[in-house]
C-alpha cells in the first residue's frame, strides 16, 4: 500500500492490494451492489451463517440450558469476559481483565459516565464536545441531571480536524471530572489525541472515557498506553457483529476495586447463583455486566476477530490509509465543487472519508436508487465508510463517479 493512490488506478491497487482476497469472505461482495457505509453496519461474513447453524443446532438445541455453565467454566456466562479479552488483544491494545461485551454502547456509556463520575466525588463537570455523536451528548445530559453535574462544551474550531488537546486544556480544572470525547470523530473521522488529552486531564486529577465506536477494528487503539481510563464502542461497525450486536465497554484495571456503576443486574454479582438479599459486585470488569449476554450475536463478532487474528490490525490499518486517501484523491477529481470534510493528513483521519456539498442529502437519496449506499450526515455530507477488508478500491471509485453524476443531473 506504499504507492501513492494519487498516481495509481483503482484496478491496479486493487491488483496490488494483499488483503483483496479476503473480500470474497463478505457475504454480497460478488453482487453489483456498491456499499459505502461500513462504518454504520458491516457486511455479514460467509462463514457466520455457517457458525449460528451449527451453534443453534448443537449449542443451543444440544446443551440448552447446560450452556451457561457457571462462572468460570468457559460456558455462555463468561462470553462477556472472553469475547472482551479477544477484542482487547486484537483491536484494543489492552491486557486481559479489562472488556466486557455486553449491552448497547448507549447503555454502557451510561454506565461508565456514572461510574467515572462517582469516582470523582465532589467534582462538578464534565467536559464534551459540541461536534459529538448525538447519543453521547444526550446520555451526558441525562447523566448530567441525575448526578448534579454541569456540561462544559469544547466548540472545535476546525471540525474537520477534530477536537485538540489544547482545546480540551483550556477548559479542564480542578472541578473536572470526566472528558468524554470520541476517537474517531462521526462526521468528520478526525482522531482525537487519546494520549495528549488523558495527560492533560490527568493533571488535573479528572478521568477520560473514549468512545470507540468508529475505531475499534479499523486501527490501532492502544488503550492501555493511551492512557485513557474507560472506553465503550460499538460492534456491529467494524467488527460485523450486525444489527444490535453487544457493544464493548472498558475499564482501566486501576479502577476496579471503586467501580460502582448505576445498572446492578444479578450477572454482576459476586456469587450469581447465590440469590442473595444484596447485591455485592464481582471482582474486576465483570461487574459491569446487568442481564442476560446477547449470546447469539456475540457469534458473528468471533467470526470477525478470527479473520482480524488471521490479518492483523496493522495491515487494516494500512488498508484504511489507502482507501481513505483514494477516496479524498477521487473526491478531488470527479467533484470538483464539494470539499474534503475529513483531515487531509491520513494519519489523523479515521475508517471514513466525509465530502461536502449543499444538495449531498439529494445526492445520496439518488445514489440509494442507484444501488450505491453510502451515508449522509448533517450539514451536507457524503460519507463514505470505508471497510478495509470488504470494500475495494474500485468499490470506492464507482461510488464516487455514480455521485458525480447524480450532482450534475441535479445542477
Amino acid at each position: 500500500m506504499s504507492t501513492s493512490p494519487d498516481l495509481v488506478p483503482a484496478h491496479a491497487l486493487d491488483a496490488a492490494d494483499p488483503l483483496a482476497a479476503h473480500r470474497d469472505r463478505f457475504v454480497g461482495a460478488e453482487q453489483p451492489l456498491v456499499y459505502l457505509d461500513g462504518n454504520s453496519l458491516g457486511r455479514p461474513l460467509r462463514v457466520t451463517g455457517e457458525r449460528l447453524r451449527s451453534f443453534v443446532d448443537e449449542e443451543w438445541g444440544g446443551r440448552l440450558i447446560r450452556g451457561w455453565g457457571d462462572v468460570g467454566e468457559g460456558g455462555w456466562m463468561d462470553l462477556p469476559l472472553t469475547l472482551g479479552d479477544r477484542i482487547a488483544r486484537t483491536c484494543l491494545g489492552a491486557a486481559p481483565g479489562q472488556v466486557v461485551v455486553g449491552d448497547s454502547t448507549t447503555v454502557n456509556l451510561y454506565k461508565l459516565l456514572h461510574a467515572a463520575a462517582a469516582l470523582r466525588p465532589g467534582r462538578t463537570e464534565v467536559v464534551l464536545s459540541a461536534d459529538d455523536f448525538p447519543t453521547d451528548r444526550y446520555v451526558a445530559e441525562s447523566v448530567a441531571r441525575e448526578r448534579g453535574l454541569h456540561l462544559v462544551w469544547i466548540e472545535p474550531a476546525e471540525p474537520t480536524t477534530g477536537v485538540t488537546d489544547d482545546e480540551v486544556a483550556a477548559v479542564v480544572g480542578e472541578q473536572t471530572a470526566v472528558v468524554l470525547l470520541s476517537h474517531v470523530a462521526y462526521r468528520s473521522a478526525a482522531i482525537a489525541p487519546l494520549a495528549a488529552v488523558a495527560e492533560v486531564a490527568h493533571e488535573v486529577g479528572a478521568l477520560v472515557l473514549a468512545d470507540l465506536s468508529h475505531s475499534v477494528g479499523v486501527l490501532p487503539v492502544q488503550l492501555d498506553r493511551t492512557g485513557v481510563d474507560l472506553a465503550v464502542g460499538c460492534t456491529y461497525k467494524f467488527l460485523n457483529g450486525g444489527p444490535g450486536a453487544p457493544a464493548l465497554a472498558y475499564v482501566a484495571a486501576r479502577h476496579h476495586a471503586g467501580l460502582a456503576q448505576p445498572v446492578t443486574g444479578w450477572m454482576g454479582h459476586a456469587d450469581p447463583f447465590a440469590m442473595g438479599p444484596g447485591y455485592e459486585p464481582a471482582p474486576g470488569v465483570r461487574r459491569l455486566v446487568a442481564g442476560t449476554p446477547s449470546v447469539l450475536s456475540m457469534q458473528p463478532v468471533a467470526d470477525m476477530l478470527d479473520l482480524l487474528d488471521e490479518v492483523g490490525i496493522e495491515a487494516v490499518r494500512a488498508k484504511s490509509v489507502a482507501l481513505t486517501t483514494f477516496a479524498a484523491d477521487a473526491g478531488r477529481r470527479l467533484l470538483p465543487d464539494a470539499r474534503l470534510g475529513s483531515p487531509a493528513d491520513p494519519e489523523r483521519r479515521g475508517g471514513h472519508v466525509t465530502l461536502l456539498h449543499p444538495r449531498m442529502r439529494e445526492v445520496v437519496a439518488g445514489l440509494w436508487q442507484r444501488e450505491v449506499l453510502p451515508d449522509y450526515r448533517d450539514p451536507g455530507g457524503l460519507r463514505l465508510g470505508l471497510s478495509p477488508l470488504s470494500t475495494s478500491f474500485a468499490e470506492v471509485e464507482a461510488g464516487i463517479s455514480a455521485a458525480a453524476e447524480v450532482l450534475a443531473g441535479l445542477a
